[in-house]
């Protein structure tokens, strides 16, 4: 597979945002650490800033939020899949996971990591997939929900935010440039995730400065050899 994808600024993608979901910090469940992964949802103009939507919170900063981690972007497309496999209950809706915006259309299949992309007058950029840790099964009631976020790869994706703008519900959803069409969000979520991958593809996403920086040395890590990884305190906490 090729590794040097070709500059595309044609946009492929359009779709809109279906929904925009914001939380603050509180203590939800007895003797564990607080949380805002409980969203709801907002209407009217949004302002986003470097650090995401103004008005949302992350109670744990060493792991969410930041520069590489601002949005949070989950494709409704997978609620179906979620509820036909009885992972989440029928009545189920966005933000049932934690996610900031919801749309149908984009996927983890078909959008790429540095991919720029314009969110009402906001411009963001992929960063990273998301790397599911035991708060998304304790929001969720199901004990295995985020090993399956692993298993299944419908993880969503995080966005760092380039140009800062407004943003409603309804607003389109349109690609600006394409640089890496050869790593999809899929593709390099599933190799952080799982840790299957070559040497060599490993040293290349080190290598990809939009990767997010953990992300990238976490694959400088496995290109080196070092393929173990203890995920209990993510997964279980």
């Amino acid at each position: 597979m090729s590794r040097t994808g070709p500059l595309m600024t044609e946009p492929t993608l359009n779709a809109r945002i279906d929904g925009i979901f914001l939380g603050s910090v509180a203590e939800r469940w007895p003797g564990r650490p607080p949380s805002a992964i409980g969203k709801t949802a907002v209407g009217g103009c949004r302002e986003i800033n470097e650090f995401g939507f103004i008005g949302d919170a992350q109670a744990d900063l060493d792991h969410h939020g930041g520069h590489d981690k601002a949005i949070h972007h989950y494709p409704s497309d997978h609620y179906p899949s979620w509820i036909a496999e009885g992972q989440i209950p029928a009545e189920a809706v966005p933000a049932a996971f934690g996610e900031n915006i919801v749309s149908v259309g984009i996927t983890e299949t078909n959008i790429c990591i540095g991919d720029r992309l314009r969110l009402g007058t906001a411009i963001v950029e992929v960063s990273q997939g998301r790397q599911p840790c035991w708060k998304v099964s304790e929001h969720t009631g199901n004990a295995k929900m985020a090993y399956l976020f692993q298993k299944t790869g419908r993880t969503g994706w995080y966005y760092r935010v380039l140009e800062p703008g407004q943003v409603s519900p309804g607003d389109q959803i349109s690609l600006i440039e394409r640089h890496h069409p050869e790593w999809t969000v899929e593709t390099v979520t599933r190799a952080r995730l799982t840790r299957r991958i070559t040497s060599k593809d490993a040293a290349a996403l080190a290598e990809l400065v939009v990767l997010a920086e953990g992300w990238r040395s976490a694959f400088a890590r496995m290109a080196a050899g070092e393929t173990h990884e203890d995920t209990d305190a993510r997964l279980i906490g």
